[in-house]
């Protein structure tokens, strides 16, 4: 329905991403679904059900990294984090957050 109108659909943490793309169908479309998931959303993958992305910033070696770029793509993932680490930005739980949209 938000796509439909034109909008866009950007979860807030990685946790949301995987409940999203676990419970969309190949439309993208996400259905009420319940259980566990065991889905790894990776640039391979790709993303069906989300739109774009805010999370904190991860440690650079962190397996959330490739959902990231799953999510705006390797380049633009990079470049924010050159960002960050020039600006002293904190990390993790308590530290800064970043929009991730496609380019």
């Amino acid at each position: 329905a938000v796509r439909a109108g034109g909008g866009r659909v950007v979860a807030v943490g990685t946790t949301a991403v995987r409940a999203l793309e676990s419970a969309a169908g190949p439309d993208g479309v996400v259905r009420a679904r319940a259980g566990w998931t065991d889905l790894v959303v990776t640039p391979e993958r790709g993303v069906r059900a989300v739109d774009g992305l805010l999370t904190g910033l991860h440690e650079p070696e962190a397996s959330h990294l490739l959902m990231l770029e799953a999510v705006a793509g390797r380049e633009a993932v990079a470049r924010g984090y050159e960002e960050a680490l020039d600006g002293r930005y904190l990390w993790h739980e308590f530290g800064d957050v970043h929009l991730l949209l496609p380019s």
